[in-house]
């Protein structure tokens, strides 16, 4: 801890109990898809806010959304605990990564999580409306017993790739789904591809319809932060196919 600021701590605000919970998250990345989705489950699910990462390693900004100021990196579970999401909306800084990653994993293992879902998009001049995996072969045989083919190689950086780096050597289980996306805006129909496949393999029943209706407004919303994104991309690029 620097001058009382922890190197990353994840402050739990809620009481909620939680219950071996499947987690899901999303950070920024290609078509912001990530983001997306998970903002998108949150609501759907009624997910109540529990608590928030604090980290001299994030960048000194806070989030407002319709006036209300909320810390850009966020967890959030379902009533009865079995369903958690973290949500990351700026952009985080490499030199924090690893501590990062480490302080997620440690406090999934303390609450008793078993799997780690990342939602993220992968660069492409055109969404195809399928999703891909990439995690240990037997979560991959899961996944392609529904639809959804293992990336047959690649590169995973940044938050992504140091979580699930870090999952290799704990016991709990890291995977990501992905989706083709538009790099240059938010691709709110490569962000619906991925909450369908998540409805296909773990039951959860999230209605897409809503957020492919709201495709130009989204669209215009995240579009500044879309920007900052594909310029940071430019300096640390994120992911390959």
């Amino acid at each position: 801890m620097t001058n009382g600021f922890p190197d990353a701590e994840i402050y739990q605000t809620n009481g909620t109990k939680l219950e071996n919970p499947i987690i899901f998250a999303g950070f920024v990345g290609a078509g912001l898809v990530g983001t997306i989705s998970v903002d998108y489950m949150i609501n759907k699910l009624d997910m109540k806010e529990i608590g928030f990462l604090r980290s001299k390693h994030l960048p000194p900004s806070t989030v407002f959304m319709q006036g209300r100021l909320r810390h850009p990196f966020r967890l959030y579970a379902n009533n009865d605990g079995t369903i958690c999401a973290i949500i990351c909306e700026i952009i985080i800084n490499r030199e924090g990564l690893y501590t990062i990653a480490s302080t997620i994993l440690d406090w999934a293992e303390k609450n008793g999580s078993n799997e780690i879902v990342i939602l993220d998009g992968v660069a492409s001049d055109k969404h195809d409306k399928k999703a891909f995996c990439a995690a240990e072969v037997d979560l991959c045989r899961i996944m392609e017993e529904h639809g959804i083919k293992m990336i047959p190689q690649g590169f995973i950086t940044g938050i992504s790739g140091g979580i699930l780096n870090e999952c290799l050597i704990r016991k709990i289980k890291g995977m990501t789904l992905l989706a083709k996306a538009d790099e240059t805006m938010p691709d709110i129909l490569a962000a619906a591809t991925l909450i369908d496949a998540v409805n296909k393999v773990y039951g959860i029943k999230v209605d897409t319809k809503e957020l492919k209706k709201q495709k130009n407004q989204i669209g215009n919303e995240l579009k500044e932060l879309s920007n900052k994104y594909s310029e940071h991309k430019k300096i640390d690029s994120n992911m390959y196919m």
